[in-house]
């Protein structure tokens, strides 16, 4: 299986401190923000790994690499400006497929978790086209995005259950995006219909993460990894 890091965001919520550095390079705990996520996957025995890129992306190539330094092999698949998630990934999927079939995890590059990586090769997806892991909703977003139930995913609407935040990490099919046309547009929208569909399972991620999406939560976060390393 290889993974896809989500790295083209502009991160303007995190401004100043992505106006000359892209978001996935911030320094956290000694390390860049995407590093984590890069030493996570390779541990995880996932080292084919492809990452988007637009605001400042000569920089993330520059800083990484082709991923040897990690044990990793990173293919890159540049944006001439931001693809939104869903165009984003339908433009990477050649790298990420050699056949078109096989699925592959997808990780948002500006959260952080504890969670093991490895969880992702154990999931067999049978008729589905997509799993994601769900966390308890932060404060940031109270209502929740999905809701899970007998660990398939549900899209809202009258459903009366818990709702739960989607945590930017996912396995997907290709064939989630079969009849998309190339250009911008966001993941969330084929999630639903395939969701309206039964065709999404889930998982209750408990493990710690944070959506490192602020200055502040990424003080806090960095202060710690600082504090628990110790």
């Amino acid at each position: 299986m290889k993974a896809m890091i989500l790295a083209a965001g502009r991160g303007t919520r995190m401004a100043p401190l992505t106006d000359n550095c892209p978001k996935p390079l911030l320094p956290l705990a000694g390390k860049a923000l995407i590093v984590h996520h890069i030493e996570k996957l390779v541990a995880a025995g996932i080292t084919g790994l492809v990452i988007n890129h637009a605001w400042r992306g000569h920089m993330l190539e520059q800083q990484l690499g082709d991923g040897s330094d990690f044990g990793a092999q990173i293919q890159y698949s540049p944006e001439a400006s931001a693809l939104e998630t869903g165009g984003g990934i339908l433009q990477a999927l050649p790298l990420l497929t050699a056949t078109g079939q096989e699925p592959f995890l997808l990780v948002n590059g500006d959260v952080w978790t504890d969670w093991d990586y490895r969880q992702a090769l154990q999931v067999s997806l049978a008729n589905d086209l997509a799993h994601l892991w769900l966390v308890d909703n932060p404060e940031h977003n109270p209502a929740g995005d999905f809701a899970l139930r007998d660990g398939r995913v549900l899209s809202g609407g009258n459903i009366h259950h818990d709702r739960l935040t989607f945590s930017g990490l996912s396995v997907l099919r290709p064939q989630l995006f079969d009849a998309q046309e190339a250009g911008a547009f966001p993941l969330a929208p084929l999630l639903r219909r395939a969701m309206d569909a039964g065709r999404v399972g889930g998982t209750h991620l408990r493990q710690r993460w944070v959506d490192v999406g602020t200055p502040q939560r990424l003080a806090e976060l960095d202060d710690y990894l600082r504090t628990t390393a110790l």
